[in-house]
């Protein structure tokens, strides 16, 4: 595949793909006109890359995720590796779990006021609301 037609159907840049070569993270064969070639597999490559740059993975560390795709050989390194990365992540999403709880606390609330203006009015400037 062309390095468009990798991009297209990943849905990233070209220029994303050409720094994830310079990474080491994607590996091209170059063709005698100098044209980058991608194998197939290449798109899912780039979307599995994109989703652990969401997650917050850095260059670095999905470099060193990556060989076990390529090989499914994992030693026990690599295996303790990907465990600190999805304690790593539960965390995270058990704290955006709370974030979110408390968030939607306060829609409730929000919603509330916005119901009955008056009241929270009077509240804000301390005053009894209305019986």
């Amino acid at each position: 595949m062309r390095i468009g037609e990798v991009a297209r159907g990943a849905g990233v840049s070209v220029r994303a793909l050409r720094y994830y070569e310079e990474q080491g993270l994607l590996v091209a064969e170059r063709m005698p006109s100098g044209h980058r070639r991608y194998p197939e597999s290449a798109v899912e490559r780039v979307r599995f890359i994109q989703l652990l740059y969401g997650a917050g993975l850095n260059s670095r560390t999905i470099l060193q995720i990556l060989p076990f795709l390529d090989t499914l050989v994992a030693t026990p390194r690599m295996t303790q590796r990907l465990r600190d990365e999805r304690d790593r992540l539960r965390t995270q999403i058990d704290d955006l779990t709370t974030v979110c709880d408390r968030l939607d606390e306060l829609i409730g609330l929000a919603v509330r006021a916005e119901s009955a203006p008056a009241e929270c009015a009077a509240r804000e400037e301390g005053k009894p609301a209305d019986p």
